[in-house]
C-alpha cells in the first residue's frame, strides 16, 4: 500500500470545473491546474482531458524524457487500488533511446533518429507529391 493521497475516478471527474484540472495518467492522479499556461501543446489539451484518465492520449502522443521527469511535481496522488488498471506505459515514438537506463527506455523508444528528421521526410514525401505528381 502506498503513502500517496488516494482518489476515485469519481472524485477526479468531480474537480472538473472546480478551478482545478487533474487528470489521472497510468494510475496516477496529476494536479496540472498551475502548468496549463506551460503545456506545449495548448491548454485545451490539458482542459479536455481534465478529470478522466489521459493514460492512452499521453502515451500516443509521445512524450520526452523532460516530460516524463517534469510532470513528477504536479503529482498528487494516485487511483485507489480496486480502480488501477495497473497497463503498462505504452512506448513513445517521439526520440529513440541510446541510453542504457531501462526506466527511461519504458517511456520512450523508435529506431534512434531524432524528431525533426522524421518531419522533414515527412514534408519531403509531401513535397515530392504535390510537385511531382
Amino acid at each position: 500500500m502506498s503513502s500517496a493521497k488516494q482518489y476515485t475516478r469519481e472524485e477526479v471527474n468531480k474537480s472538473n470545473g472546480t478551478g482545478k484540472t487533474l487528470v489521472i495518467i497510468h494510475d496516477k492522479v496529476y494536479d496540472v491546474t498551475v502548468f496549463l499556461n506551460e503545456h506545449p501543446g495548448g491548454e485545451e489539451v490539458l482542459l479536455d482531458h481534465g478529470g478522466k484518465d489521459a493514460s492512452e492520449d499521453f502515451d500516443d502522443v509521445g512524450h520526452s524524457e523532460d516530460a516524463q521527469v517534469l510532470m513528477k511535481q504536479y503529482m498528487i496522488g494516485e487511483l485507489v487500488e480496486a480502480e488501477k488498471t495497473n497497463k503498462t506505459p505504452k512506448k513513445g515514438w517521439v526520440a529513440g533511446s541510446s541510453s542504457k537506463n531501462p526506466e527511461k527506455d519504458k517511456y520512450v523508444s523508435g529506431p534512434g533518429l531524432p524528431f525533426y528528421l522524421l518531419v522533414v521526410g515527412l514534408l519531403a514525401v509531401l513535397f515530392a507529391i504535390y510537385y511531382l505528381r
